[in-house]
């Protein structure tokens, strides 16, 4: 079967004890491909929970510890931009709920060491989304998105606000109200997700801060990478769930009840892909009696065998090494489905239609 574990840098994410056998010329490609797929910092971390960070040689260790110094620094930042944001929100009495990079980070769990992200994602009720975007703006947030099309897509369609950037330390914002948009085929209820939603601990330094809980913040992973379009960063995501699932799989009940929970939430397609694709590319243990609860939520098995070749392709390192001739190909088409499942077929023409044709004219003059 096409995987993308001919790649290096896979081999290394799933056996980190590969990097033993590595020559200068090794380094300087596993390297390469760590960058492409935005895990770099990741990969430090890797080899020091497993303690291969003394086998590095001495030019490959600098080019790691650098990485390093630069997730310190993130990480520190985004704790300063979630406190700020706890405080311009403080007046509403809402949890302030984060999502997917800034949730791991300030969680402190293993999948939020050396993660890089490019902004704060934070889930509201629907009914409050006025109330924060006005909290936040007179804060100094503002609107990234000024085009009248782009506006009453975010505010109809999307599962989102137009995305908001500080306007003086120039961080970005996401405030969600769900985790699909409202025109996708399936809609999982964020009432569920709201009521379930899990306090940092405090010795995290997080005080007032909540993540989704562990079954959801896994899925919640899951369908941002297989509804989605877009696989620059695949690897890295899915390395994501990976780590997720050893963190969060030792904790009682996590593996008896992730199936009916993403049944729950008619999340069980993306459940099964991302069972699927960690335990084929990274040998993640997940207990046989949840692959078999989830096996009858996968796709015909006609389809299972394209969708195998598109993800393993999409889900390779963005690096040329990595390349081959199918994978423009492959990320093309999970580009097209990624759409299709966001929106119905006549939406959907409208809105590539006016991306494709109109955006660009408005943009030109403006």
């Amino acid at each position: 079967m096409m995987s993308p574990a001919s790649s290096l840098l896979v081999e290394v994410l799933a056996t980190p004890g590969r990097v033993r056998f590595l020559d200068l010329p090794g380094w300087e490609r596993l390297l390469r491909q760590a960058n492409s797929a935005n895990v770099g910092a990741i990969l430090v971390y890797l080899l020091e929970d497993n303690g291969l960070l003394n086998d590095v040689p001495p030019k490959p260790r600098e080019h790691l510890e650098a990485a390093r110094i630069v997730a310190l620094r993130h990480r520190r930042l985004a704790g300063y931009e979630v406190g700020r944001i706890r405080s311009d929100l403080a007046g509403l009495g809402l949890p302030l709920i984060l999502l997917k990079g800034a949730a791991y980070a300030m969680a402190g769990l293993p999948s939020g060491r050396g993660r890089l992200f490019s902004d704060i994602d934070i889930l509201v009720p629907k009914d409050s989304l006025d109330q924060v975007e006005r909290a936040l703006m007179v804060h100094g947030w503002a609107s990234t998105h000024h085009d009248a099309y782009d506006e009453r897509y975010y505010r109809t369609w999307m599962h989102e606000l137009p995305p908001m950037v500080h306007l003086r330390r120039g961080n970005a914002i996401d405030v969600h109200h769900a985790i699909l948009p409202e025109t996708a085929p399936v809609r999982p209820d964020p009432a569920l997700l709201l009521a379930a939603a899990r306090e940092i601990p405090s010795e995290q330094g997080a005080l007032g801060i909540y993540t989704l809980c562990p079954h959801d913040m896994f899925l919640h992973s899951a369908v941002h990478l297989f509804f989605g379009g877009e696989f620059d960063q695949g690897l890295r995501d899915l390395f994501d769930l990976h780590r997720l699932a050893l963190h969060f799989g030792t904790e009682p009940g996590f593996w008896d009840g992730l199936v009916a929970r993403a049944d729950a939430l008619e999340l069980t397609r993306p459940l099964f892909y991302a069972l699927r694709y960690i335990t084929r590319t990274f040998g993640t243990p997940v207990p046989a009696a949840t692959l078999a609860a989830a096996a009858p939520f996968g796709p015909t098995r006609l389809l299972l065998p394209l969708m195998d070749a598109l993800f393993l392709r999409a889900l390779s390192p963005l690096h040329p090494e990595c390349a081959t001739r199918f994978d423009g190909a492959a990320r093309f088409a999970l580009y097209v489905r990624g759409n299709w499942l966001r929106m119905p077929p006549v939406l959907l023409a409208r809105h590539l239609f006016h991306k494709a044709f109109l955006s660009p004219r408005t943009a030109e003059a403006a």
